[in-house]
């Protein structure tokens, strides 16, 4: 089992950055594939960003080159650097984890956070 719990988000003005976090509990963090979807109101959930154990990354095209993921296997917490905020990026953001590779299917997850609001205002 691993327990995840996000932290980071808040309210910025477009251009800005927010740094999220997710600190997971349990055992044999690193062997998880670790990713970061986002929710806005009405939309979806889709994958933003995920981190493989052996740590190749894949970013969606809306985010990729402004957000940067990351892992601290020591720490077992994951990571979401997120620079160039738009307004389109506002959403409920979470920590998902799976055994294997990443994938953009979120019925492959097994474990979720309970999610951190990000706001971006123009």
């Amino acid at each position: 089992q691993v327990q995840l719990v996000e932290s980071g988000g808040g309210l910025v003005q477009a251009g800005g950055s927010l740094r999220l976090s997710c600190a997971a509990s349990g055992r044999y963090f690193g062997i998880y594939a670790m990713t970061w979807f986002r929710q806005a109101p009405g939309m979806e959930r889709e994958l933003v960003a995920g981190i493989n154990s052996g740590l190749s990354t894949f970013y969606s095209d809306s985010v990729k080159g402004r957000f940067t993921i990351s892992r601290d296997n020591a720490k077992n917490t994951l990571f979401l650097q997120m620079s160039s905020l738009k307004p389109d990026d506002t959403a409920v953001y979470y920590c998902a984890a799976k055994h294997g590779a990443v994938v953009q299917n979120r019925a492959a997850y097994d474990y979720w956070g309970q999610g951190t609001q990000v706001s971006v205002s123009s």
